[in-house]
């Protein structure tokens, strides 16, 4: 299975506090980032989702108490079981895919240098899709999806419709937005 096979609805749900988990659930968001949690709460929050049928991508960076390190990518795999992770980190992509899960970059774009060394991070670690921010840049995402062959999801400072469509006009794969209001848009 690959990325671009799970989305439905192009807009992604991304969930930066609990409050927001219901609304997700409830949303037409059928892929959720799970940016929230502790050791504590996350099984309950991951259940939750679960049982909505939402296909999950755990920010591993925004985790408090997980370390970044193979152990915590094998107790996710194992423990936690989401479809996949997302994180900054490259050198985590091998671990994660070692275990069966799939694996979303993230990619700061802050200039051309940032660019160059994204593409490389995708040609060497071969994650299954990436997810550039800020996600307001239809001319940056345009010439990614010609530079690598990896579905893109863009994201960060997305409020509002306009900006979910010029992103994926410009070529990405889906928009991810923690603004729970434009979670149901119908694209």
């Amino acid at each position: 299975m690959n990325i671009v096979d799970l989305v439905q609805s192009q807009v992604i749900a991304a969930i930066k506090n609990e409050e927001e988990i219901e609304k997700a659930i409830t949303s037409n968001a059928n892929i959720v980032f799970l940016l929230t949690g502790n050791l504590l709460n996350i099984t309950e929050y991951l259940d939750r989702l679960k049982e909505a049928q939402k296909s999950i991508f755990i920010h591993i960076d925004f985790i408090e108490g997980l370390s970044n390190t193979k152990s915590a990518i094998k107790y996710i795999a194992q423990k936690w079981k989401p479809l996949g992770i997302i994180t900054t980190k490259s050198t985590l992509i091998k671990f994660a895919k070692e275990e069966g899960l799939m694996v979303i970059q993230r990619m700061f774009l802050i200039d051309h240098s940032a660019i160059t060394k994204g593409i490389s991070i995708c040609e060497t670690y071969h994650p299954d899709a990436i997810e550039v921010l800020p996600g307001l840049m239809p001319n940056v995402i345009d010439h990614l999806t010609r530079q690598v062959n990896l579905p893109i999801i863009a994201g960060g400072l997305i409020s509002s419709k306009e900006d979910i469509i010029k992103g994926l006009e410009a070529g990405a794969l889906a928009m991810s937005t923690g603004d729970s209001s434009l979670w149901n848009f119908d694209i």
